[in-house]
């Protein structure tokens, strides 16, 4: 039987593409379906010169600065799928598979490289910089998922700021970028770049022509010279999912906004929302940037699986704004089976409130968050009117102060709701 898709999908609309002059951006998180993702923020800091960060699996230097960022992250891992900064910088990953080898060994994650981007990126064109510099300095690998079977896998990302947005394709240490000035674009766990690079690591063309793969005559098509040879099943089941986020957005091109982002990532036809084999869509955001710089940016998240039975939650980056205990999970310091070697041969129980919250409601024996049950339409309501009161932010109604605990706010009501 062949292999179900195994990755996710990042979708970026700028003007003309949006309804508003507004960037929008969507991701969904698909991962094992027992991976728990949670929600942090952390506040901008300033770290002492020569220190070190411990990511996921190694240790690097630390920069005397980092941004304010909000996080949906698996909780065992450092970094995160997605997630957004103080600046007005998005960036999501996805998986991909190259004709460079997967690297055994730790190095830095994908979702390492998606938080150091954030942490250190003030614009989307930055968080490229950082991310390609680590990149070539450190290196990609490591285990992907909670789970001693190995997993590991190069990365694509897609980063965003309130003017542009740019495709970053990797392979190994090498690396390919295209910026997207205007309309639509989506990633997923394939090679998208082709003749069209905006950038490149300086290396690109030469170990191409070295290891046979381009003949240095022909137009140097990225994906089509470090595409696999023979693809992983679960690399070509995901093409019709591609195609599916490609489709959905022609679609709506003109006009998209955070609502038609949130339907294209409830998406269950085109299998960019997933809920059934070993993976599911385990966490969503979308995120609202205004062309304005005098209007703040606006991030939504579910921190609960599967967006059709979820609802996007806002937060806004404000100076009194905190972590949000019940959607953090819990803390095993030392003792957590990421920390130990071998790494994976235990398992901790990583729920956070809302998620236990959540999944009790989903496996209640009344199917209480099925489509049109009482409790589906409340929760619907409070997400539309989160929606409403983000518009009337947007339009110069409400001051964003008024909406700065609101994210806390839609938290507490949504387990209250649940019980």
């Amino acid at each position: 039987m062949a292999e179900a898709p195994m990755s996710c999908d990042c979708f970026v609309s700028l003007p003309p593409g949006s309804r508003d002059d507004h960037v929008i951006f969507g991701k969904n998180s698909d991962r094992p379906r027992d991976e728990v993702q949670e929600v942090a923020h952390f506040p901008a800091a300033s770290h002492p010169a020569g220190s070190t960060l411990e990511c996921t699996f190694i240790r690097i230097p630390q920069v005397e600065q980092t941004h304010a960022v909000v996080l949906s992250k698996p909780a065992w891992m450092w970094g995160a799928e997605m997630g957004a900064n103080e600046c007005g910088v998005c960036i999501g990953n996805e998986a991909v598979w190259t004709r460079e080898p997967v690297v055994p060994g730790e190095a830095l994650l994908g979702m390492d490289l998606v938080r150091l981007g954030l942490e250190r990126g003030d614009s989307a064109r930055a968080a490229l910089a950082v991310i390609t510099g680590l990149l070539e300095q450190h290196g990609q690998g490591g285990q992907c998922r909670e789970d001693p079977e190995p997993f590991s896998y190069h990365n694509t990302f897609l980063l965003a700021d309130r003017s542009e947005a740019w495709v970053l394709e990797t392979a190994g240490r090498l690396w390919a970028a295209q910026s997207v000035s205007e309309g639509v674009k989506n990633i997923s766990n394939q090679l998208t770049i082709g003749t069209e690079t905006s950038a490149e690591h300086p290396e690109l063309r030469s170990v191409a022509r070295a290891q046979g793969w381009w003949d240095g005559q022909a137009d140097f098509d990225f994906s089509q010279v470090f595409g696999p040879e023979n693809p992983p099943a679960r690399m070509e089941l995901a093409k019709q999912r591609y195609r599916g986020g490609t489709e959905l957005l022609r679609h709506h091109n003109g006009a998209v906004t955070a609502e038609v982002m949130m339907s294209i990532l409830r998406d269950k036809p085109s299998g960019i929302c997933m809920d059934s084999g070993g993976f599911r869509t385990t966490g969503s955001m979308v995120s609202i940037l205004p062309r304005d710089g005098s209007l703040p940016c606006v991030h939504f998240f579910t921190a609960t699986p599967d967006p059709s039975r979820s609802i996007f939650k806002p937060f806004i980056f404000s100076d009194c704004c905190s972590a949000v205990p019940a959607v953090l999970s819990p803390s095993f310091g030392a003792d957590d089976p990421v920390r130990k070697q071998p790494r994976f041969q235990s398992r901790v129980d990583r729920r956070h409130p809302l998620y236990r919250a959540h999944q009790e409601a989903l496996e209640s024996t009344d199917s209480k968050l099925d489509e049109g049950s009482a409790l589906y339409e409340l929760l619907r309501d409070l997400e539309s009117q989160c929606l409403s009161e983000i518009s009337a932010l947007l339009s110069g109604d409400v001051p964003p102060d008024d909406l700065g605990d609101l994210f806390f706010d839609c938290v507490d009501a949504e387990i209250k709701f649940y019980q």
